[in-house]
């Protein structure tokens, strides 16, 4: 029994091979650096999202008219909000998006047709269109407790806020950001006022 001599193949084969496992280990490596890169910058969008811009959808009419059920709206953590701005809050699981009308220390007074005082001046309230005392069980003049603010909805009729002891006043470890941009519906994408 003679044995079959082995055949070596040429360096053409050889190089052509050796250059198909050169590309096919780059390939991975380059796959692999480009799903780990994608992944770290999903993640930072999520963490930026979730700390810093979150976006958040309205439910519900108390914010009319100045932002409708099913609005989808952008907030900012960590910024210092102040009388006029809209913002959100954690109460009882939820988010509450209300306006701030008084600060800590400001004395708020409401009159029968709705008007509302902060420390004895009536407010210019161009964002409310139906005053209302709405459903209010503190007494009034109310002064607003130290390290809180007032909040109110701009639909005033519906709104359940710190009129109603049941919200009361908003400290700054429950507000989740001020409300600056509304991204849906696009024919009213726009700064929050």
């Amino acid at each position: 029994m003679s044995e079959k001599p082995v055949e070596v193949p040429s360096i053409e084969i050889l190089e052509a091979e050796l250059k198909k496992e050169r590309h096919r280990s780059t390939y991975g490596r380059v796959l692999k650096s480009t799903v780990f890169s994608l992944l770290v910058v999903a993640a930072v969008a999520v963490l930026i999202v979730v700390l810093v811009l979150p976006v958040l959808q309205i439910s519900g009419t108390s914010m009319e008219p100045t932002l409708n059920d099913e609005e989808i709206v952008v907030a900012v953590s960590g910024v210092k909000y102040r009388t006029g701005d809209v913002i959100a809050f954690y109460f009882n699981n939820n988010i509450l998006i209300k306006r701030v009308i008084a600060a800590d220390g400001d004395w708020v007074d409401i009159d029968e047709d709705g008007n509302v005082s902060v420390n004895g001046v009536v407010l210019d309230e161009p964002y409310v269109t139906e005053k209302a005392k709405g459903d209010l069980n503190i007494t009034l003049p109310y002064q607003v407790p130290a390290g809180k603010c007032f909040v109110m909805g701009d639909h005033r009729a519906t709104s359940i806020d710190s009129r109603n002891k049941a919200v009361g006043c908003i400290g700054d470890d429950m507000v989740v950001g001020k409300l600056i941009f509304r991204v849906w519906p696009f024919r009213q994408i726009g700064i929050i006022r």
